[in-house]
């Protein structure tokens, strides 16, 4: 990739560090990553769009929040037709949000509270707008012409678009040079050919720039279509490219990680890590998110139970990234037709909050109908099961959406400051705005930062709370999970154990209170005492080598045991 002069326990299928890992410096491993759109964020100028130096006004609120890593979705230049993923150029910065000065000034700032800085890193394809494009299609000899994937015939397996329904197909016809060019994405997304070395050699060029600059990682979009044909760098070795551009990354900046969204089970997730550490630093956990909403869909810990336990154990210096939602749609492709179905009708019962065939475009809010119980409960799950968490701008005070979306937009209304027609986000008429926060009973009104940071009870207050714990309580991110054999079915019962300590987390799915009796003796030995994390207790005790806990409907329990010789 070089351009010219530079240079748990798993079930099946687990592996084990290969070598040892100096945790100060895989920082990765125990972030708490909050993901925002900047021109959705704060506004500064008034102008109606949020802007670089509206972030940068922010940066005070993210770290008292407690979040140690920011992921800024695409803010390059870009024709605006997928929410800044169709980029023209990915060296710069789209005009309405600020410039390269000014993102560099927004680095400062985040590294000087602490706050590393990771950016959507769109390699698959570009706008049809991009110079590379322009060029590519004004004719069949144009020196940017294998930068793409052109066919004189469609395949006769052309394959499925991302967008069904959306798109017809994946290969679109150029009347001008009279050949089909694909796209896996939109149509105004050509695909990039990575078999070309030009192509490669562009890519190192971008990621040194923006490591240049400070950056501290990418997020990797839609890792998979990377490395499958047509326009894979290798079909002998597809994964050639992902260890090239990890080689690349580590020697501009050792301390740079690879955030992969990889779409698939455990299982397949593996080969993108790489052996022993080569590929993607962290990946995105789609399958246990989802199981997270069918075991809540159906008031059953057994279905995240399973995956839990089945999850692969990956190499020291890798992770998972844990999240609930993010700016697409809550995709169900993981679990099936009989239980996404099952999902569907208990999240998005409105057939309009479902797109795709495969997805839910809802907050998390709205979907467990606004009841705290329920929100603290998911995230408490989000915060206690081992990975980096990932919070999405607004997750934290529990946003809504607009009552009509009927797609991905819904996800990505304005975030909600304070009460009032534009939330805080801007001083423009609300009119104005490109797009408006939503309203009714999550718009900001009665959902905001400004009241919530003034509410104990709120749950901004809550959140700050677990992210407090989560980052004082290294073996939840460290420790080797385990998941205990309880009833009632609704509980789920797991552990994380490392040397010295244990971390125990207990979850009531149900809206009926029970009382659970959990096997502690097997992770910490007969006779260990527990500190109650979440609530100012005198401890718990186990008798016998149990403790036994009252529940309430969606209850859950955060207890530590340290300072003792954990079981084997």
């Amino acid at each position: 990739m070089s351009p010219g002069r530079s240079r748990g326990t798993g079930g099946t299928g687990e592996r084990r560090s290969t070598r040892p890992a100096d945790r100060s410096d895989l920082w990765w491993r125990t972030a708490v990553i909050y993901c925002l759109d900047i021109e959705t964020f704060q506004d500064s100028d008034g102008d109606g769009v949020g802007d670089i130096d509206g972030l940068a006004d922010r940066i005070e609120y993210l770290a008292s929040l407690g979040v140690t890593c920011l992921w800024l979705m695409p803010f390059q230049r870009t024709e605006d037709l997928d929410d800044g993923y169709d980029v023209t150029d990915h060296l710069g910065v789209d005009e309405r949000l600020g410039d390269l000065g000014r993102f560099v000034e927004l680095l400062r700032v985040a590294h000087d509270r602490g706050l590393r800085v990771i950016i959507d890193l769109v390699i698959n394809h570009t706008s049809d707008q991009h110079p590379w494009f322009l060029s590519a299609r004004s004719s069949r000899e144009s020196p940017f012409r294998d930068y793409y994937v052109w066919r004189d015939e469609v395949p006769e397996d052309p394959g499925n678009s991302v967008f069904p329904g959306q798109e017809d197909g994946i290969w679109e016809y150029d009347r001008a040079t009279e050949q089909y060019y694909l796209h896996n994405f939109y149509r105004h997304q050509p695909d990039l050919n990575l078999a070309e070395p030009r192509v490669r050699e562009e890519i190192a060029r971008i990621l040194g720039f923006w490591l240049q600059l400070g950056v501290d990682g990418f997020r990797i979009d839609a890792v998979p279509f990377l490395v499958e044909e047509p326009g894979a760098p290798d079909g002998q070795d597809p994964h050639a490219f992902l260890r090239e551009m990890h080689r690349f990354v580590r020697r501009r900046c050792g301390e740079a990680a690879l955030l992969g969204e990889v779409g698939l089970p455990h299982q397949e997730q593996l080969e993108y890590f790489g052996d022993g550490g080569v590929e993607l630093d962290l990946q995105l956990d789609f399958l246990t998110a989802q199981m997270v909403f069918l075991a809540m869909a159906r008031e059953d810990a057994a279905p995240l139970a399973r995956v839990l336990a089945e999850r692969p154990v990956v190499d020291a210096a890798q992770g998972w990234a844990m999240f609930l939602r993010n700016h697409d749609e809550l995709t169900l492709e993981l679990l099936g037709e009989g239980p996404m179905q099952e999902v569907f009708e208990a999240f998005a019962p409105d057939p309009r909050r479902r797109v795709f065939d495969r997805g839910i475009v809802r907050r998390l809010a709205p979907m467990l109908e606004n009841d705290p119980r329920r929100l603290r409960l998911a995230y408490s799950l989000l915060f206690s099961l081992p990975g980096a968490p990932v919070l999405y701008f607004g997750e934290e005070i529990g946003m809504g959406e607009p009552e009509d979306t009927d797609d991905r937009g819904g996800m990505r209304t304005p975030m909600q400051w304070e009460a009032g027609p534009t939330g805080g986000f801007s001083g423009a008429p609300r009119e104005e705005l490109p797009t408006p926060p939503t309203g009714g009973e999550l718009g900001p009104d009665r959902v905001n930062v400004r009241d919530q940071l003034r509410d104990p009870e709120s749950l901004l207050s809550y959140i700050r709370r677990l992210i407090a714990q989560y980052r004082s309580t290294p073996e939840i991110a460290w420790g080797e999970l385990r998941v205990l054999d309880v009833s009632p079915a609704s509980v789920l019962a797991h552990a994380s154990v490392s040397a010295g300590a244990a971390f125990l987390a207990v979850h009531n799915l149900s809206a009926q209170p029970c009382t659970v009796r959990v096997p502690v003796g097997e992770i910490v030995g007969e006779d260990a005492c527990f500190e109650d994390l979440l609530a100012p207790t005198e401890g718990l005790s186990a008798d016998g080598g149990q403790i036994t806990l009252a529940l309430e409907a969606y209850g859950h329990r955060w207890l530590r045991a340290a300072d003792l010789d954990p079981a084997p």
